[in-house]
């Protein structure tokens, strides 16, 4: 595992019992606890070579590398990125994000991001309390393409943020998985959480180590060995629709995480097709829709 600009430590363990976060915050001055058990959990510290968890005891001889990636700007800087706007108002900015862009800056890419460019297009960074993820309501991995909300001030940010934690916002995916999906409607609803063989990774878990997680599907058609779906997220756990259909054995295409890649998309099928919400400004309830990017029309005439 690289990272540009990061710097990679590796000790021998000469003790025994100790703790991991303890130990890697001990061996390195310049990290914290906290800031040391953040680099367990995304899979930057390895013990002899596999990923492990802050509290696993070593043994006396165990290597332990560490990788402490480049630290991200106080505030991020504007860039002229491209992206198309669905929407605008003095309140927010609906996007249709473009697949390979991330949302935030964080360590590996500190810049580069769609928080860059929403700074270059306003021309002002949102007041909405956090410097690092100015007008941020809600992500999109990635690799993942089409609408997305962005708030411009704390008013508009507050009341976006309890329409999504109520449940009263509208979230609507293309996904293309492997299979035939049947029945054509159902509902999937398992628990999410840290997939404890891979830290950087969510998995289904047990009730008391994940939180409650619920994604309803209509099946849209059937393509060869395939199924182009609507995937409806009821919650919003990390990766959430892509763990959840894995995990009934009908992975998204393309998705290397959790499925396998695929010769015809260099990401995965996924894509945020319609967005519903009320308006901060009046309470009316509208809709946004993104339609497939080229890349996945393409896969879809190569897939059949």
């Amino acid at each position: 595992m690289s990272i540009a600009g990061s710097r990679e430590h590796s000790f021998v363990v000469g003790s025994q019992g100790v703790r991991l976060d303890h130990y890697v915050a001990g061996s390195c001055p310049e990290l914290t606890r906290t800031q040391a058990q953040k680099l367990i959990n995304d899979g930057l510290v390895r013990v002899n070579g596999m990923v492990a968890r802050a509290s696993l005891k070593l043994s006396h001889g165990d290597r332990v590398t560490v990788i402490i990636p480049p630290s991200t700007p106080s505030r991020p800087e504007p860039e002229a990125i491209p992206f198309g706007i669905l929407y605008e108002d003095d309140d927010v900015l609906v996007i249709d994000k473009p697949a390979g862009l991330p949302v935030h800056p964080a360590p590996g890419h500190p810049g580069h991001t769609l928080v860059n460019a929403i700074l270059a297009y306003l021309s002002f960074t949102p007041d909405t309390g956090d410097p690092l993820r100015p007008g941020i309501v809600h992500r999109l991995d990635m690799n993942t393409s089409g609408v997305m909300l962005v708030a411009k001030d704390r008013a508009a940010r507050a009341d976006l943020v309890r329409q999504f934690k109520s449940h009263n916002v509208t979230k609507v995916y293309f996904a293309l998985v492997k299979g035939h999906l049947a029945p054509e409607h159902g509902v999937i609803e398992a628990p999410i959480g840290r997939d404890t063989r891979n830290r950087k990774r969510m998995a289904v878990a047990a009730e008391d180590q994940g939180r409650a997680a619920r994604t309803r599907y209509r099946v849209v058609r059937y393509i060869d060995d395939y199924t182009l779906l609507e995937a409806v997220p009821e919650t919003g756990r990390t990766h959430q629709i892509r763990v959840h259909l894995a995990a009934i054995g009908h992975p998204v295409v393309g998705d290397a995480t959790y499925g396998v890649k695929s010769a015809h998309l260099s990401r995965q099928f996924l894509h945020s097709h319609r967005l519903g919400f009320r308006l901060p400004s009046t309470g009316e309830y509208v809709e946004f829709e993104s339609a497939l990017p080229s890349d996945l029309k393409k896969a879809l005439k190569e897939f059949g």
